[in-house]
């Protein structure tokens, strides 16, 4: 687990450094401040910040200037540029060299700690990802149809073409964005990636493209967006299907013709940006119902990349396994546990709906649960009781033979063909009482049976499982066994936003 690092706060004013080293102490972030630039650049040589908060006036040398040195040092590091409005020309100059934003002064104290936190979040998701980068030499996997990814990734190596990646919820996209950025002519360019359906409708234009000071109600100062923050980079557009169709023809205006505008900017901004997107939807039948542009499709469409489900590449699920409980012990400060071959049958037999994630959080949950070093099946969590064990080289036979384990199921229902008259002979009360509703309402000539069940059985998981986790999301999702941008997402479109779980 990284550990948070201090925030630096840089200003020859002796009241702005007490008033924000209180405020941020307050939210429990740990807070290092300077009376100059000169001091910030001799502690670097120990340590460094997690984000660094400076005034663009200071005697000896300026915030501009302190930039400059702290982005040649560490260009990952979020900076943030105090500065009064006379010195607003000044201020642009320093955020267009690589600020993470710039606070006006005087500021209000509340969106000054809001604006030190969000850069503190970005800075710590690099961070991890970053981390997961090095802890992976590039992807695990020896499955014919990883060997495939890996291929194009090398394929694509020295083109800078527009990628679509396409697979399940928790297969692992942006780690094939990551790669790709990587691997490219724009590697010592940034990587952002924003999850288009995480960010609600109103605010996505604005994390897009950035804001013009006064652009709307609350906009006190400019804002860059991730297509100025990911410029000379790559931008990873995930979830790209739920985008909404007005931005959607934003977008394709900024792949057609290079250039774009903040919102309520009247100068256009040359995009030199490299795109990745994601999704787990089906884009030709969303461009069918008219949920998304043909044009911007066929845009994004230039070269894809499907990702394959974990049950299509069940061989690879030892390896995995094995390093997320290594990765899981080390974070804790454990011994890793260890497997048995019972155990691992029944891992590699189960479908993992949630995918990779899902397989993180099974190993990170026996890490802490499991009672013993050597993990047995009957240590194994609720969802992988009933799995029966695959047989021998389950992985390579479910790639060759039709209807065996790669075959799609419903979590948690036995893993082999034999198992069908099993589960037949005993079906559960709740799968019964589904059967007896779904005839109801066939028998009645409901309209739409079928997305209307579907949404009532999702919305009493998700209910079920906040209930669980007294409304915590995340948590919700690890039980799960969804990714959080998918829970999110899923409230959002179920209407479950403010209701108790």
């Amino acid at each position: 687990m990284l550990r948070m690092r201090p925030i630096w706060i840089a200003d020859d004013d002796p009241s702005i450094r007490f008033v924000l080293e209180r405020a941020l102490a307050r939210e429990q972030l740990p807070v290092r401040s300077f009376a100059s630039a000169r001091e910030v650049i001799a502690a670097l040589d120990d340590e460094a910040p997690q984000v660094l908060v400076s005034d663009i006036r200071m005697p000896g040398m300026s915030g501009v200037e302190l930039l400059g040195q702290v982005r040649a040092r560490l260009p990952g590091l979020p900076v943030i540029v105090m500065t009064a409005y006379s010195d607003l020309d000044s201020a642009v100059s320093a955020f267009q060299g690589g600020a993470f934003e710039y606070l006006p002064k005087p500021f209000d104290l509340p969106r000054a700690v809001e604006l030190i936190r969000r850069a503190v979040d970005e800075s710590l998701r690099e961070a991890e990802a970053e981390q997961g980068a090095v802890d992976v030499p590039e992807m695990l996997g020896q499955a014919p149809a990883m060997q495939d990814v890996f291929r194009a990734i090398g394929r694509l190596s020295q083109s800078q073409v527009t990628v679509l990646i396409t697979g399940e919820s928790g297969s692992g996209k942006e780690l094939v964005a990551r790669a790709l950025h990587r691997h490219s002519p724009r590697a010592a360019g940034a990587f952002v990636a924003i999850n288009t359906a995480a960010i609600p409708k109103d605010l996505l234009e604005s994390e897009l493209f950035g804001h013009e000071r006064g652009a709307f109600t609350g906009a006190q100062a400019m804002r860059r967006g991730r297509f100025e923050q990911a410029e000379g980079g790559t931008l990873f557009l995930d979830e790209i299907g739920d985008m909404p169709l007005e931005l959607q023809t934003r977008l394709l205006r900024v792949l057609s013709d290079g250039q774009y505008y903040r919102v309520g900017g009247h100068q256009p901004l040359k995009a030199n940006v490299r795109v990745i997107a994601a999704t787990h939807q089906d884009l030709e039948r969303r461009v069918r119902d008219g949920a998304f542009r043909e044009d911007l499709y066929h845009r994004l469409n230039v070269i894809r990349l499907r990702l394959p489900p974990l049950r299509e590449r069940r061989e690879d699920i030892p390896t995995l396994a094995r390093f997320f409980l290594a990765r899981s012990a080390r974070e804790l400060g454990v011994e890793a546990k260890r497997i048995d071959d019972e155990a691992m049958s029944r891992l590699a037999a189960f479908d993992f709906p949630g995918n990779v994630r899902q397989l993180e959080n099974v190993c990170h949950w026996l890490t802490v649960m499991a009672p013993a070093q050597t993990v047995q099946a009957k240590d194994l969590p609720p969802e992988l009781q009933n799995v029966a064990a695959a047989p021998p080289d389950a992985g390579a036979m479910a790639a060759v033979q039709p209807g065996a384990a790669g075959a799609p199921r419903p979590p948690g229902l036995a893993g082999g063909a034999g198992d069908a008259a099993g589960a037949a002979a005993a079906v559960p009360d709740w799968l019964d009482a589904l059967r007896r509703e779904a005839d109801r309402r066939l028998a009645a000539g409901t309209p739409a049976v079928w997305e209307q069940l579907t949404r009532d059985f999702e919305a009493a998981l998700i209910r079920s499982a906040l209930a669980r986790t007294r409304g915590r999301r995340i948590e919700a999702a690890q039980r799960l066994g969804i990714g959080r941008n998918t829970i999110t997402r899923k409230i959002q479109e179920l209407g479950l936003d403010g209701v108790d779980p």
